[in-house]
């Protein structure tokens, strides 16, 4: 592995392998820096090492998934993986930090593609704490990593098409489901049916979920629709679910609660770099802005995939290769006439598969009972364990945004460095202050984006790397 590169990929998702393999073809130098052991990102993790058959069972998607990381295999591209980016510094170039094992070490470049993908949506309510409550993709992670699923009685609650995924992956691999809770309101199908002519171009995504629900109905399980105020209870773990449901509270013994609101970018790199980003109001996130190419407002910092804006494995595929066409026209290795001609039948087919996202992100959009936990002893920062009361005490004495409350409550000063509780944490001060949530804004992200010791810090100062010691905190 060198120490400069044309270009330095962050993420080996389906976006991040795209381009790398792209720019690649277009001779330039490339490092893809990934956190997983192998290629694939989340949606198709741990691939390489699932049997052709099990592949082929999972649909069309999967399979594209397994030629993608082969093509990737044969690229000639510098795979780091099992590696965590901590920093990006822009200078004059670019300087990525990262660890790797007991490795530290810095990267520098001409340009960087941002490819992290999405992560779940803060899903803070009474309870979610206790053992045996967990997200639905770390289910999903559990299965596709090491063929292991929950005991006991499982129910998935919240909303969103990854949540019946989850419940047929789970189903195909025999998990026991008492049932599925759908926080999704009932307003938001009328306000979608607008979207709906238009999504009927990609029926076979229609198809795909309607089947989804189907499998679930067979197996006997009970899908609960406009479910709202879920709790999970009990003692030393979860024991049971209770929610409202027509009108009606109801309680669901369980050992294991899936959670589940939705995805949304992976944003702590683009914020940390200081690119201008939008707040989408529909799925409320924040997406940095890009252009068609995936150009930020800093220049020579791309971005692919979920991490500007939720679309898909498929379409994240496509704005991969597109990243990758532009980031050799922007180190001049293509003309800007080669790039429009390669880049023309990518943009087709990325209207395609993004015709329907109107469709689903109106019909699931997130439900306001979920976004602003109400009970003031819920926590809504895991790592330091700040509850809404605490959070509300903060309001009350005069904090007016997300870092005047991190620094009354170190609310987000945790290891996950607010991505647990960064939206919700938001949503609170919006909605207490009764201001619009753009006004409000998000955490600042400042270095380390993921945990670093202060041994593996000297390593980096002993062989003289690292540099600009004094932005990180």
């Amino acid at each position: 592995m060198k120490t400069h590169y044309d270009l330095v990929i962050i993420g080996a998702g389906p976006a991040g392998i795209a381009a790398a393999i792209t720019a690649a073809k277009r001779r330039l130098s490339v490092l893809i820096i990934g956190e997983q052991q192998s290629p694939g990102g989340q949606i198709y993790r741990n691939i390489e090492n699932v049997d052709l058959d099990q592949v082929d069972n999972q649909g069309s998607e999967f399979s594209r998934g397994r030629s993608l990381t082969k093509e990737f295999r044969q690229a000639k591209v510098d795979y780091l993986h099992g590696a965590t980016v901590w920093h990006v510094q822009v200078e004059t170039m670019f300087i990525v930090s990262y660890i790797s094992d007991n490795d530290v070490g810095q990267i520098r470049s001409n340009r960087i593609i941002i490819a992290t993908g999405a992560r779940e949506r803060p899903f803070a309510i009474p309870g979610w704490t206790l053992p045996g409550v967990m997200a639905a993709t770390a289910a999903e992670i559990l299965l596709k990593s090491n063929n292991i699923m929950p005991e006991g009685d499982i129910v998935l609650a919240g909303s969103g098409p990854l949540l019946f995924l989850v419940a047929n992956n789970l189903i195909s691999a025999g998990a026991p489901i008492r049932a599925v809770l759908d926080s999704t309101p009932f307003s938001n199908y009328l306000v979608s049916l607008k979207h709906f002519p238009n999504a009927l171009r990609s029926f076979e995504y229609l198809y795909e979920g309607i089947q989804m629900i189907q499998k679930i109905r067979k197996q006997g399980i009970q899908i609960y629709n406009n479910v709202k105020k879920i709790e999970a209870l009990g003692g030393n773990s979860v024991e049971n679910v209770r929610f409202q449901n027509s009108g009606r509270i109801q309680k669901i013994k369980a050992s294991t609660l899936l959670l589940h609101n939705g995805l949304v970018p992976d944003t702590q790199m683009s914020f940390l770099i200081d690119c201008d980003h939008e707040w989408y109001e529909i799925q409320r996130y924040w997406r940095p802005t890009v252009d068609k190419w995936g150009n930020t407002s800093i220049d020579g910092v791309g971005v692919a995939g979920d991490a500007a804006g939720i679309s898909g494995g498929v379409a994240a595929e496509i704005s991969g290769y597109l990243a990758g066409v532009e980031a050799a026209f922007s180190l001049k290795m293509i003309s800007e006439e080669e790039r429009n001609s390669d880049a023309k039948p990518l943009q087709k087919q990325l209207a395609r598969e993004e015709r329907i996202r109107p469709f689903l992100d109106h019909l699931f959009k997130p439900s306001d009972d979920l976004l602003v936990p109400r009970d003031t002893q819920t926590i809504v920062c895991r790592c330091e364990e700040v509850t809404l009361q605490q959070i509300t005490k903060a309001l009350q004495s005069g904090a007016l945004n997300p870092n005047q409350l991190k620094a009354q409550t170190r609310c987000g000063m945790g290891p996950c460095q607010g991505r647990m509780c960064g939206l919700t944490v938001s949503e609170i001060i919006a909605d207490y202050r009764k201001m619009n949530i753009v006004d409000v804004g998000y955490f600042r992200i400042r270095p380390p984006l993921k945990p670093i010791t202060m041994e593996q810090l000297s390593k980096l100062q002993l062989a003289g790397q690292l540099e600009n010691t004094n932005d990180i905190c």
